[in-house]
């Protein structure tokens, strides 16, 4: 019965291969063998969770130069999804990027940074509780960023940003298909076009002032985006009208991918796409995309929410199950509106494995959006866990030519 359930998924999938974009064969049949009755019913259904996988192998030279292959699996740059907390990826990488090429004495991602409210819904940032001096920096927001996916950090570094040079450098990069129009804070379209006046300092003394600003940045939203059946408005009621998510963050899962590996593997992209950062900057992203709430004093976590595998989706049952300490997840995720996206490279230092995988899933039976009932525990972190065991477990029994030299992701944690 399963061989023949599986023959029947198989043709069915084929007849519709056409009408896909980038269905690969090799990842679509592995999924279909391996899946439990759960998976396949979501593999059935690429209208319905609209997911998207793109799972990338990695093989090593004798010099332990990587090479990267990926197989992409109903992968669509023109099928969105929200982006969620996964764009906070691509505003701590430009921040870093934005500060080191200021070439400011004195001023670095230690240094303290204010901000000062300049416009309508902006509020100054002169303290920071979380952090051992009280003040905020730019490290400390990518820091919080990565541990626990907050909120208020990415707010902080998208005004340091600002919202047009976002978007110039994204786009100058190469990352054609990712827009970023918004913070996370409750702000119109023109209040999100407007940044704060910040401000770096040592103790009294002032080391650089960037002033206020505005972006004329033209977006292109002639394509309307709509989903669902009915939404949750700001008031919570409801409207019997599909959300528009036109004008909101986009981040095509191919350049999440390709961001992620520029981060990690920043040769084995083209030089447009990398990002301008310094050994030192690598070294604190590797740390603290791995690093567990767990092992961290600075914030110090409360651990029986912030689980070690709070934002490490693949196959760590979202936070159920204890992490092998033998492999790290430098990865990052997000989760709103039903949406549930992660971009991971995975170690496993014991076996001498390593790939990255990347996925989005759409989780919301009831077609209402913004009223927080989705189905992450029954369906969306089912999936992942069970797609990234799969290709796990396939890495586990794959041949390889050279076993890697992974030592450049052995981190010294906190605790």
């Amino acid at each position: 019965m399963k061989y023949l359930l599986t023959g029947i998924l198989i043709f069915a999938f084929s007849q519709s291969l056409h009408a896909q974009v980038n269905a690969d064969d090799f990842l679509q049949k592995l999924l279909i063998e391996k899946g439990s009755s759960l998976l396949l019913n979501i593999l059935d259904k690429p209208d319905s969770f609209r997911y998207q996988i793109i799972y990338t192998q990695i093989s090593r030279s004798k010099h332990n130069k990587p090479t990267f292959t990926s197989y992409y699996l109903h992968v669509d740059k023109e099928q969105y999804f929200n982006p969620a907390s996964t764009v906070k990826l691509p505003i701590a990488l430009l921040a870093l990027e934005k500060l080191h090429k200021l070439h400011v004495p004195m001023v670095d991602k230690y240094t303290t940074m204010l901000l000062d409210s300049s416009y309508n819904k902006q509020t100054d940032a002169w303290i920071d509780s979380t952090s051992e001096n009280k003040l905020p920096s730019i490290a400390h927001y990518v820091r919080k960023i990565f541990l626990i996916s907050d909120n208020e950090a990415y707010n902080r570094l998208y005004e340091f940003d600002g919202q047009q040079y976002i978007n110039e450098t994204l786009q100058k990069k190469g990352y054609k298909n990712t827009v970023i129009t918004r913070s996370f804070a409750q702000m119109n379209e023109d209040e999100n076009r407007h940044t704060s006046q910040v401000r770096f300092v040592n103790g009294d003394h002032l080391l650089y002032t960037q002033p206020a600003a505005y972006s004329s940045f033209k977006f292109d939203f002639s394509k309307q985006i709509k989903i669902g059946n009915g939404h949750l408005d700001r008031n919570d009621s409801l409207i019997k009208a599909p959300m528009d998510f036109t004008a909101h963050n986009k981040f095509a899962l191919a350049d999440m991918q390709q961001m992620l590996q520029a981060v990690l593997f920043p040769s084995s992209v083209n030089s447009a796409k990398r990002f301008d950062l310094s050994e030192d900057d690598y070294r604190f992203l590797y740390k603290y995309m791995s690093q567990y709430p767990s092992e961290t004093s600075s914030p110090k976590y409360d651990t029986t929410e912030y689980i070690d595998s709070y934002t490490k989706f693949f196959f760590f049952k979202a936070g159920k199950q204890k992490i092998p300490p033998y492999i790290r997840v430098f990865n990052k995720a997000g989760w709103s509106y039903g949406f549930l996206t992660d971009a991971a490279y995975i170690v496993d230092f014991l076996n001498g494995v390593e790939f990255m995988l990347t996925a989005t899933i759409y989780t919301n039976s009831d077609g209402i959006l913004n009223d927080d009932k989705y189905d992450y525990d029954t369906i969306g972190y089912p999936f992942f866990e069970e797609v990234g065991r799969i290709i796990y477990n396939y890495e586990l029994q794959r041949q390889r030519k050279n076993a890697p030299d992974l030592s450049r992701f052995v981190i010294q944690y906190d605790k």
